[in-house]
């Protein structure tokens, strides 16, 4: 019999009627003849709320007691889960992540999984038992409760599938799979038969939300078959595998766009073989993260650099590098907010020189203004005003056929 993983985010398992609604998909797979791991996110705003509880007693709570307390949203849905595949006749057990023999690293809040001990979990299935692991949270070294950050479920279903060499993958979500765009913001989107790691890689790093980037990367090092679809609706979804199938002769096949991107720009460096080596390393010892990156010589003692991060950093952005200034030796900081970041995906660009040439035509002759740009084999990303986001994805859409039913080649 195969082992099929199957993984429900908070969306699918935000009420008792959505939790029977996966115990009926659970049931159908086992009807099958196939032995299930499921793995759920906690259900709905739990996680959510529970982190608003704890700002409520500690505006800055220690790490290992928040992920004491978060762990706890996914072991109410293991548990009610596991009920009601009881009381439908059908053996279930229930298992925290260190039960299903999930180990981390010793970081609390965004640990990552080191290693899988499958024991406990295999002796259930071989007892004819569907097994559900809470996701997001595994153990330590030092037997200390973890949680594996942002996106975490996807990765614990992953790795697990990895672990048990699982035939598939199937990531359960309120969309019936992967769209060439977001259909919430463009009604032609349409959904991709299939795509490859490389391409979801990008697509979820560039800030498509269907799958986190960690979790992508650990299917396409091991080889784990994806299946992204709706836990409510009865289709086909999207599967993400090393070789794509179908529609291999779309140039494009995704287009992908994030809001509250801010532009720094630190201003008077000395222009020095050092320089941009010193810079990024202060940034990446205090955890930012730094996306596209321009340098600009001003003449031969001077130049620029500007780099685009989240919004949200820029507070300790400008705070890290005010307090290295004698260090970094520039003059000024400048900034410039309000912007987003629109990438163009597609393992076709790496034959097709063009495509660049043809993405920065459409976006001129809509009046749109790129201020930053990154590229690499498979993508290419601009930062635009943020104003202009939505504008530039669908024209964008539309230039490169991604909205219509027949597959083309697009001549750039």
């Amino acid at each position: 019999m195969a082992i099929i993983v199957q993984k429900f985010g908070g969306t699918s398992v935000g009420s008792v009627e959505k939790i029977q609604n996966v115990a009926n998909r659970v049931i159908a797979e086992v009807e099958q003849g196939n032995r299930v791991v499921v793995v759920v996110s906690a259900m709905g705003k739990t996680t959510d709320q529970l982190v608003s509880l704890a700002s409520e007693i500690n505006p800055h709570p220690s790490k290992r007691d928040m992920d004491m307390l978060l762990t706890t949203g996914e072991q109410i849905t293991i548990s009610l889960l596991s009920m009601a595949l009881q009381t439908r006749g059908f053996d279930a057990v229930s298992l925290t992540g260190w039960q299903a023999g999930i180990r981390t690293e010793p970081i609390h809040g965004n640990a990552r999984i080191t290693n899988i001990e499958t024991k406990n979990v295999q002796e259930h299935l071989n007892n004819n038992k569907v097994v559900i692991v809470a996701g997001f949270q595994g153990i330590s070294e030092n037997n200390e409760i973890t949680t594996l950050g942002r996106g975490g479920s996807d990765t614990t279903a992953v790795a697990l599938a990895a672990a048990l060499s699982a035939e598939k993958c199937d990531i359960y979500t309120d969309v019936t799979g992967v769209y060439t765009t977001d259909p919430r913001f463009v009604k032609e989107a349409r959904k991709l038969y299939s795509v490859s790691y490389d391409e979801m890689l990008e697509l979820a790093n560039l800030g498509a939300g269907v799958l986190h980037p960690r979790a992508v990367e650990f299917a396409k090092n091991y080889g784990v078959k994806l299946v992204v679809r709706s836990s409510m609706e009865d289709e086909d979804g999207t599967i993400i595998e090393e070789e794509v199938s179908m529609e291999n002769s779309l140039v494009v096949r995704g287009i992908a766009f994030e809001d509250q991107i801010t532009k720094v720009t630190v201003c008077g460096l000395p222009n020095e073989l050092h320089t941009l080596s010193t810079i990024f390393t202060t940034l990446a010892k205090n955890n930012i993260d730094v996306d596209i990156i321009i340098q600009s010589s001003l003449d031969r003692d001077g130049s620029n650099i500007s780099f685009s991060v989240k919004t949200k950093d820029v507070e300790n952005t400008i705070y890290v590098l005010e307090q290295n200034k004698e260090k970094l030796a520039f003059s000024h900081i400048e900034q410039e907010s309000k912007l987003a970041k629109v990438s163009i995906v597609g393992s076709g660009m790496v034959s097709n020189p063009g495509v660049a040439a043809e993405m920065f035509h459409v976006l001129a002759t809509e009046g749109i203004h790129v201020k930053m740009v990154s590229t690499s084999e498979i993508k290419v990303s601009t930062v635009v005003d943020e104003s202009a986001m939505v504008k530039a994805v669908e024209a964008l859409h539309v230039a490169f056929k991604l909205g219509e039913s027949e597959v083309q080649k697009v001549n750039v």
